[in-house]
């Protein structure tokens, strides 16, 4: 009878539970547009969310008042949806909670929201994507300790495939000191790189990085001023369509130009710049990923050489590689480098592991805008 009572209690509690969940709701909060990477902070700190009862894993429903809704959207602290897929997400640093397209489209465009509307974002189903946000839960330090700077600034060269000895360089931003890189990777690529490719900043916030207290990256002063920085303040959205050849006089605020757009920019500035060079967003890893793995496609680099180089990242940051998380380095491989190599193949009929990135990479260009003959001058540049 005990036995009994007690699995009645079980049962009862459980039933408890799963009603509170289903009633937590967060009703008409102030939302706002996240311009850089195209989506929707709702405005309510990470922090503050989860005391509400949300947790990573969960399953939302988000309405706005103009009407749109996103259902069954998974809660998460990193980005673990698959490309082109919707999530909410703290990731941390981020001022508020986010909603967003896993490297696609601007979603505050597509659901037509204005400043004025509100969010409610209401518990569907509590730790339906725990999996998920268990297998991909990954945090690094910002504190330098006893690793190695290379490996703290995500610093490296990369010499694969064609490509020229020590032409290309990749790295964590040695201007944005958010993470307390940018003195270490200012060091490190003293007097080795002579024109930068700046992914993440535009030249207002490039500008706004130098005259900050903790700057410390005279190396990167001295670029800067001389004008060999480019400052492109790309998203993510590498999936998007055709590029446009725009003149100069529209990329002042960036806002009317793509992913490619901005990528074809940062090639031409390359072209017409002395190497090495040096490609770098705030953290080196997935902008940075995408660009470099395009100018290692120019090298004539094999598909595990781009996998290779892309992955060294998730060691540095995560301590993630083969040997020692080989479901966490499959996962993660296949969510964002496969994808980024299945963009340049544009063809489901390629198998991306063999195919020729060399020629896949100038048909690419070409459609996204760039000459053939810039594309040619761009690999007699780099190449041996």
């Amino acid at each position: 009878m005990k036995k009994i009572l007690s699995i009645i209690s079980i049962l009862a509690l459980s039933l408890i539970l799963s009603s509170c969940a289903k009633n937590i709701k967060l009703k008409d909060q102030n939302i706002s547009h996240e311009t850089k990477f195209g989506g929707i902070y709702i405005e309510i700190t990470i922090d503050d969310f989860n005391s509400k009862g949300f947790a990573y894993g969960d399953s939302v429903e988000i309405t706005f008042t103009n009407g749109y809704k996103l259902e069954d959207l998974p809660y998460y602290n990193g980005y673990y949806t698959n490309t082109g897929e919707a999530l909410l997400v703290g990731y941390p640093g981020y001022p508020y909670i986010r909603v967003g397209i896993n490297n696609g489209a601007d979603l505050w465009t597509i659901a037509d929201l204005k400043d004025t509307d509100k969010a409610t974002i209401t518990l569907r189903e509590k730790g339906k994507y725990l999996d998920m946000q268990e297998a991909m839960d990954i945090h690094y330090t910002d504190i330098q300790g006893d690793m190695p700077d290379e490996k703290f600034g995500n610093f490296r060269v990369v010499n694969v495939g064609n490509l020229k000895e020590n032409i290309l360089y990749r790295s964590a931003s040695p201007a944005d000191n958010q993470h307390n890189r940018a003195s270490v990777v200012d060091r490190l690529i003293t007097n080795k790189v002579n024109t930068i490719i700046n992914l993440s900043d535009t030249d207002s916030e490039l500008l706004a990085h130098t005259t900050k207290e903790d700057f410390n990256s005279p190396y990167f002063k001295t670029l800067y001023d001389r004008g060999d920085v480019i400052a492109l303040a790309m998203n993510m959205n590498f999936t998007a369509g055709e590029a446009i050849d725009r003149t100069p006089t529209f990329y002042m605020e960036y806002l009317n130009e793509s992913f490619q757009d901005k990528l074809i920019r940062g090639l031409r500035f390359m072209l017409n710049h002395e190497g090495p060079y040096l490609v770098h967003c705030v953290e080196g890893k997935d902008r940075t990923g995408f660009v470099c793995m395009v100018i290692e496609a120019l090298g004539g680099a094999s598909y595990n050489e781009i996998i290779t180089d892309y992955m060294i990242t998730y060691d540095n940051y995560y301590d993630i590689n083969l040997e020692s998380d080989p479901t966490k380095y499959n996962i993660i491989k296949t969510k964002n480098i496969d994808e980024m190599c299945k963009t340049i193949i544009n063809d489901q009929k390629v198998d991306i592991t063999t195919a020729d990135y060399s020629y896949y990479i100038e048909e690419y260009l070409v459609s996204k805008g760039m000459e053939r003959s810039e594309v040619i001058a761009l690999k007699a540049l780099l190449n041996k």
